[in-house]
């Protein structure tokens, strides 16, 4: 039989700590800013500006959103604190197994849920546009970036998220040399960005006739999806745009016309690519979206490191740095190089658990702010 009592103990400190979560987004404010956004919604020839009515409507929803999601799990708690309350009563030691269970796992999303509060950056709450790059190594470094690929798709998939390709380069004779796609969802950008840098991997390879050991190496950028056109101005003048043929999957209609569009950002050296819609236009207007989110991005990072200049900190850049070892062979370990933390369950981590390297990159973020 176990100890309810510890169990309940458990249970109202979770309680506890998912209140004054809830506490820090201020709720009230969030409730004020609905009304006031419902307020213009219903004014007249409010629909008449499509781009103003989705945004609107956008911030609507992640407010109510962000205010349900800790009121639903204060409830799920209150209502764990019931059931161990019933099952003490009934005496029913048959039901111990399921509850001890059923409360470890309301923990986890307990932390997940009250990291989120850490999510308070200008473009946290903004969807993602992540590119993954090979590097040098061929093919054995092509298959590793398909299978951070296919890592990064099952995260988005577990996570409840949408996942939208924008541009992709096959391999040569197998895997990526490079794809760029968009991840949807609440706080894609705050929780992705933990993900930003050069990922190794160690394996026996299948490539090689003679089951040599290769180390491998992929580029993660991740961007903040900046629609907000005033957010960053971007002179015609200094844009060289290229128009070329899609590749890839898509049907009767890739490579027979030039739809797809490539943007050069002169003064930056920044080029973008889209070949995802179907027509130029549509992959103009994404290209132009994917350049300002690496504008954005750019500009964040050089104030990042002006500021980590002045104050003397000595922080390790962590653009194009190697972040995380994924090692296959002699043992197996999936380890950050950023947090120290690290799982022997590598199959896991490839099939998109990424939840405790996440979570505890946004603690460490917590701390060095």
């Amino acid at each position: 039989m176990i100890d309810y009592n510890e169990q309940r103990y458990k249970l109202k400190d979770m309680r506890a700590e998912m209140v004054r979560a809830y506490e820090s987004i201020n709720p009230d404010k969030c409730r004020a800013r609905i009304k006031e956004l419902e307020e213009e919604q219903n004014a007249d020839g409010f629909w008449n500006d499509a781009d103003n009515a989705k945004k609107v409507s956008k911030e609507i929803s992640q407010l109510q959103s962000k205010i349900q999601k800790f009121e639903k799990m204060i409830a799920r708690i209150d209502d764990m604190i019931d059931t161990v309350d019933i099952v003490e009563l009934e005496g029913d030691e048959s039901e111990d197994d399921n509850l001890v269970a059923g409360i470890a796992e309301l923990s986890e999303h307990v932390e997940s849920l009250s990291l989120s509060t850490l999510l308070s950056g200008k473009y946290d709450s903004l969807n993602a546009i992540l590119t993954l790059h090979a590097g040098a190594g061929g093919t054995e470094a092509q298959d590793w970036c398909s299978m951070l690929y296919r890592m990064y798709s099952r995260y988005v998939e577990r996570t409840g998220w949408t996942l939208t390709e924008l541009d992709f380069l096959a391999g040569d004779e197998a895997g990526i040399k490079s794809v760029t796609f968009r991840v949807e969802g609440d706080n894609a950008y705050g929780y992705l960005k933990a993900e930003k840098g050069v990922h190794r991997l160690v394996r026996i390879s299948p490539f090689d006739a003679n089951a040599r050991r290769h180390t491998s190496f992929a580029s993660l950028e991740v961007m903040p999806e900046i629609i907000d056109t005033s957010e960053i101005e971007i002179r015609p003048e200094d844009l060289k745009v290229d128009t070329y043929r899609s590749g890839g999957a898509g049907g009767q209609h890739v490579n027979k016309t030039e739809s797809a569009i490539r943007i050069t950002h002169i003064p930056t050296g920044i080029i973008v690519a889209c070949q995802n819609e179907r027509s130029q236009i549509q992959n103009r207007e994404m290209a132009m979206q994917m350049l300002r989110s690496k504008l954005i991005e750019k500009r964040e990072r050089e104030r990042e490191e002006e500021a980590a200049a002045i104050s003397g900190q000595l922080k390790k850049i962590e653009w194009g740095s190697q972040i995380r070892s994924y090692v296959f062979c002699p043992y197996t370990m999936v380890k950050d190089h950023r947090t120290n933390y690290e799982t022997g369950n590598v199959q896991a981590v490839m099939d998109g658990d990424l939840d405790g390297f996440i979570n505890e990159y946004l603690k460490l973020s917590s701390i060095q702010k």
